[in-house]
């Protein structure tokens, strides 16, 4: 089979790789679709904190089963979706219910190869039927799960006001299920092209742009007090500790980019505001459930989302052109 391998910073290639032997308990996919994401582009650069090279890259993730195990409710042809965040189910965090922050996991595409392939085998308990959608759309589920997971975590109310910092797909999704909470939601971010986007395919009317003043522009959409929760998905050191200045008393402050780096923030102004501080990692089996409700009742504009699209092949020549701000990027989908 055709697979492309991240052989080291900067460095795709497409090559043939032996096909997939699913063992007791796996599924085998045919991949038909590949979401492009943040991660995959850290890999690319080199900035991934949890990897290790060569890695095939490909987390978000949909396709059609070619074999399943007896009892899994799976048959050949099936088109379904995975849940790529392999968790033990023994440790402390899943015996809580906290897949998504096992001690042992294994995230497709960073800890252990993914789905930038031809076929994929991997355990029946992390594939799930599409239940109606498209393959595009359900090769988005992943990314917005993230923001979901991050708007649950954030426990978002009607009525609140939500910054989202970083308007990239995370922050996109962050901004989006927030709204459907019922949330005010104000994005921030540097490119103008990101917030028009949230304007016109989100009909999210307060954007704000960095920059002289934005602190100020943020303060009078609050009536001075700022916001009840801030979701910073900006990937920036800097960013996240200034962050920090816009949540409002007694509100909360969901980080949910990851750097390599240490963060530090004033202690005083932490203190006083009495903050909430979460981290938010990836999403659940029920994030994933909830954004497919939402993608079926017609609540998430995955069409204007899906931006770009590349062959598996092109994908190698095409990665570096779409991690370009100019190409104006969200949502890249490969197609297999």
């Amino acid at each position: 089979m055709k697979a492309v391998v991240c052989e080291s910073p900067g460095e795709l290639r497409l090559v043939e790789r032996p096909m997939p032997q699913p063992g007791a308990g796996d599924v085998l996919l045919r991949i038909r679709r590949i979401g492009l994401c943040g991660t995959d582009m850290h890999i690319f650069r080199g900035t991934q904190p949890y990897l290790s090279y060569p890695r095939v890259m490909g987390h978000e993730l949909s396709g059609e089963v070619v074999t399943a195990p007896a009892g899994s409710g799976l048959q050949p042809g099936d088109a379904v979706y995975v849940m790529p965040y392999l968790s033990c189910g023994h440790c402390v965090a899943c015996r809580k219910g906290r897949t998504n922050c096992c001690t042992r996991i294994e995230v497709l595409g960073v800890h252990r190869d993914g789905g930038m392939a031809e076929y994929l085998a991997l355990p029946a308990q992390f594939v799930f039927r599409t239940d109606g959608i498209s393959l595009d759309d359900a090769a988005m589920l992943e990314f917005l799960a993230i923001g979901a997971h991050a708007v649950q975590r954030g426990a978002v109310e009607a009525g609140q006001n939500v910054l989202v910092a970083g308007a990239g797909p995370i922050g996109v999704a962050v901004a989006l299920f927030a709204g459907l909470r019922g949330a005010t939601v104000t994005v921030l971010d540097t490119r103008e092209d990101r917030l028009a986007f949230c304007r016109t395919a989100l009909d999210i009317e307060r954007t704000v742009t960095v920059g002289e003043g934005d602190k100020a522009a943020l303060a009078a959409l609050t009536d001075g007090e700022f916001f009840d929760a801030v979701f910073d998905a900006t990937g920036n050191v800097q960013a996240m500790e200034r962050g920090l200045e816009f949540v409002a008393h007694g509100g909360t402050y969901v980080l949910v980019s990851i750097v390599r780096d240490r963060i530090s923030f004033d202690d005083p102004e932490f203190h006083k505001r009495e903050t909430t501080l979460l981290g938010s990692r990836n999403a659940t089996a029920g994030d994933f459930r909830t954004v497919l409700a939402a993608m079926k009742a017609g609540r998430v504009p995955t069409a204007l989302m899906n931006t770009h699209r590349a062959t598996l092949a092109g994908f190698v020549d095409v990665l570096p052109r779409w991690m370009d701000p100019a190409a104006g990027v969200i949502k890249a989908i490969v197609e297999v």
